[in-house]
């Protein structure tokens, strides 16, 4: 049975995907945090592991705790909503370390084993934040925009080791926990001058015409998973799809 690592599995997206691989009859490697191991099946095709992707230390440790992998997705990440202006740079460079670096760190953690056996396959997560330019999100938007470039480009010089790479683009998800996971990054973001502006920001964000669920952004995990083309992005979502012109 094929193996896959997931980060970010506490909740939302990677918990949905955990699930769902799992029930496909896959080895599911699990990683979060802090490991929870009641929110997910008991069963021995299912391991919780401890990954922070921003400790390079914790990396190696899962990596090597795991084995050898046929998979592997990067979802953990972090949210933020505010104002660029009142975003603290040491904020940004927290969303970076987290979104994109941690992906970077991920990969390459994974390479020397996909490349000496020219097979395996790395899913990256982003967000329809890259489909479509969005208030307030400036400093997540470009942390995830990075890894659009960073996958377009890994996907090529990785062809010739039979290593497919792919993008899941997820919609608007009010299901997950983007702002819980914000945390105190998002205070004192808003300030007065631009209240009003992210007032009528907020109202549209909990008025949209169509939305993502967790279950999409999985099955689109699954699509990416196993497709053999050349296919490089795969929106997730109704909304993402809509973005892209394939609602």
């Amino acid at each position: 049975m094929p193996s896959i690592l997931i980060s970010g599995c506490s909740s939302g997206y990677g918990l949905e995907t955990a699930n769902l691989f799992h029930t496909k009859g896959w080895n599911v490697i699990a990683t979060m945090r802090t490991p929870q191991e009641d929110i997910l099946p008991k069963s021995d095709r299912i391991k919780v592991l401890a990954l922070d992707v921003t400790n390079p230390q914790s990396i190696a440790s899962a990596i090597e705790t795991c084995g050898p992998i046929d998979v592997l997705v990067n979802n953990a990440g972090i949210g933020l909503f505010g104002a660029f202006e009142a975003t603290p740079m040491s904020t940004i460079r927290e969303i970076f370390a987290a979104n994109t670096f941690g992906t970077m760190a991920m990969v390459q953690a994974v390479l020397p084993q996909f490349r000496s056996r020219k097979s395996g396959t790395i899913v990256n997560v982003t967000s329809s934040a890259v489909l479509a330019p969005m208030p307030l999100v400036a400093a997540y938007s470009a942390s995830k925009t990075a890894i659009e470039g960073f996958t377009a480009s890994l996907e090529l010089e990785l062809k010739s080791f039979d290593i497919r790479v792919k993008l899941v683009q997820p919609g608007y998800c009010p299901d997950t926990q983007f702002s819980a996971n914000t945390g105190s990054r998002m205070d004192g973001t808003i300030p007065e001058a631009y209240s009003d502006y992210a007032q009528d920001v907020f109202t549209a964000y909990q008025q949209p015409d169509e939305v993502t669920t967790t279950r999409d952004v999985a099955d689109a995990v699954w699509l990416a998973v196993n497709d053999t083309s050349d296919q490089l992005r795969f929106p997730a979502g109704a909304d993402a799809r809509k973005l892209v012109g394939m609602s």
